[in-house]
């Protein structure tokens, strides 16, 4: 059975698109990514729950559909993750939390002498509406933790991760439409994107 779409009437379907987000630095990014695809960016604030998980989809999941409960639209929601291989996979699904704990200090402190300094990033974003079922895209980065922090653009953990397939510059040495050349977030949106405009017929 095919799965049916909920969009208000009058809703502008594939032009606009409502990002839950109270990071004013993702919803820039993701302006910047969807207005390549010709759609219009919305900025909501809507308290939703974000679950304790090992899983980044879980978390995106559970808190698009909490927020589609509190707002009734069609909404989208991204979350994010920094794994460094030489921690096992640490910070991945609580970066958040471990940034505002310990921050980017923090972390080039637990890497203090270690050689081997691969990292990625991951992005998820997740799109429901009030009939619909979460649809997830997914983003990822290869690159390795720089040995001290660099630059004053992008955010969170932007000052400590150089993309491999960058010119060595870290992300917060980089413009945001660099950034948008590599990042994990840029990707997801980039899938997301051409999902949401193309009448929502392909699912990555």
């Amino acid at each position: 059975m095919k799965q049916k779409t909920y969009f208000p009437a009058g809703f502008p379907r594939g032009k606009v698109a409502y990002f839950v987000t109270s990071n004013i630095h993702k919803f820039q990014e993701a302006r910047r990514v969807l207005s390549e695809y010709k759609i219009a960016t919305a900025k909501l604030r809507v308290g939703a729950v974000e679950i304790q998980d090992d899983n980044l989809e879980n978390i995106a999941e559970a808190s698009v559909l909490d927020a589609v409960k509190t707002c009734g639209l069609p909404i989208f929601v991204e979350d994010a993750g920094l794994f460094i291989e030489a921690l096992k996979g640490f910070p991945g699904p609580y970066s958040k939390y471990v940034y505002n704990t310990i921050g980017t200090k923090g972390i080039l402190k637990l890497m203090k002498n270690i050689e081997k300094r691969s990292a990625h990033f991951q992005s998820v974003i997740a799109f429901s509406s009030p009939d619909e079922q979460p649809i997830c895209f997914r983003g990822k980065v290869e690159g390795k933790i720089s040995l001290q922090e660099r630059g004053t653009s992008g955010f969170g953990y932007d000052p400590i991760f150089e993309p491999t397939e960058g010119d060595g510059r870290t992300f917060a040495e980089m413009t945001s439409n660099e950034k948008n050349g590599y990042s994990h977030r840029a990707e997801a949106l980039r899938k997301f994107a051409e999902w949401y405009s193309s009448g929502n017929k392909r699912i990555f």
